[in-house]
């Protein structure tokens, strides 16, 4: 047995619920197929940016549906291995991240999705994808399909459709994440502040990120060194306290970067989110990458302009993939440059800016003397 739609989206995270909602409101009869159901754990830091949620625009969310913050941020702490603390707190208004569970923000998703005249259909697991001559399909795991004229995959970098379309990764990295209960003083300690720790492992850092009643506090590092990153998170843990209090989660996840070339579509099939690899390679931010190419990706699938799609993802995105690698490089050879460069009064004007979405780091490394720097600096 088999259905036929227009959009057929794999994956029902922030990627595969905005391209559901882009398509539904461009005309689209759109459903999506989500393994597990809402709302359900997800391991991430669940920091939105000013770029997240500016692309929580009409297209995705509407406003009587509004984001479920938890906390919102306005001071910042940074160290270096746990030493050369420094805080800085943003003046003049504004936040410098909104914090959320992901489970409710993908749950505030789908309903939006629905609303749209999306159909969501939970506990639906694809088992594979493919196309004939005319439509793509996903093939279920209770052996039925659904057919579509075009197929989204936002089911993660480890998904059935990123495989099919033959995404590449080019840098891997394993997150570490506890979701932390402490009591009430501890929270109070917390209220309205991050702490950014650039850790022992190249290119790692560790973070805690405030969310109302929890704490979530988490490392992250190159994949191989999974001994180096557990003792990381264990002694960060240790370092400030936190050791000994309720823990409600203790999880961890790959990230992965598309390489340079990778492919975003195969036929009629496209791959959006963390399922075509797209996420800022230094910070590995991905919700925005994932709300930004999920909206690319409906409203092209609506149209059938699927060669759009990898075009808009080339000019608005890549970039910006290509200046973190940069900024990446940088760090990974000298985080002490980096921490310093931070507590300047530059380097903080330039981190709230990137906070609040007034900078994309494309605009930093092409500026006349900082970016040959970073770049020289980042192949010492």
């Amino acid at each position: 047995m088999s259905e036929e739609w227009d959009v057929a989206i794999v994956g029902g995270g922030p990627a595969g619920l905005a391209a559901a909602a882009a398509a539904a409101k461009a005309g689209a009869r759109t459903v999506v197929l989500e393994r597990a159901v809402h709302p359900r754990y997800k391991t991430c830091g669940g920091g939105l940016i000013g770029t997240s949620l500016a692309a929580l625009g009409p297209e995705v969310l509407d406003q009587d549906l509004p984001v479920p913050v938890r906390e919102r941020i306005d001071t910042a702490t940074f160290t270096l291995r746990g030493k050369r603390e420094f805080t800085r707190r943003q003046d003049g208004g504004g936040d410098l991240l909104s914090m959320v569970l992901r489970d409710e923000f993908d749950d505030v998703l789908r309903q939006a999705a629905v609303a749209a005249g999306a159909e969501v259909r939970q506990q639906t697991l694809v088992r594979s994808v493919g196309e004939d001559e005319q439509s793509a399909c996903a093939r279920l795991a209770d052996g039925t399909q659904v057919r579509a004229k075009v197929l989204i995959g936002a089911d993660g970098s480890a998904g059935v459709t990123a495989k099919y379309v033959g995404v590449t990764f080019s840098q891997v990295d394993l997150g570490l994440e506890l979701e932390i209960e402490p009591p009430a003083r501890v929270q109070e300690e917390w209220r309205g502040r991050i702490l950014i720790d650039w850790g022992p492992i190249p290119s790692s850092y560790g973070w805690v990120f405030p969310k109302a009643d929890r704490l979530t506090v988490g490392v992250i590092a190159p994949r191989g060194h999974s001994d180096q990153t557990r003792s990381y998170l264990r002694t960060f843990v240790s370092r400030l306290g936190l050791t000994g209090y309720p823990v409600s989660h203790d999880s961890g996840h790959l990230t992965r970067c598309r390489a340079e070339g990778s492919p975003l579509r195969r036929g009629q099939v496209i791959v959006a989110g963390d399922a075509a690899g797209l996420l800022e390679p230094w910070t590995r931010e991905g919700i925005s990458f994932a709300l930004r190419s999920g909206r690319l990706a409906g409203a092209a699938a609506a149209k059938e302009a699927l060669d759009d799609y990898v075009g808009a993802v080339h000019d608005s995105l890549v970039p910006e993939m290509e200046a973190g690698r940069r900024i990446l490089a940088l760090f990974t050879r000298h985080p002490a440059i980096v921490h310093a460069g931070v507590a300047s009064a530059p380097g903080w004007r330039v981190f709230t800016r990137f906070c609040r979405g007034q900078l994309a780091f494309p605009a930093l490394v092409d500026r006349p003397l900082l970016g040959p720097a970073i770049s020289a600096l980042g192949r010492v």
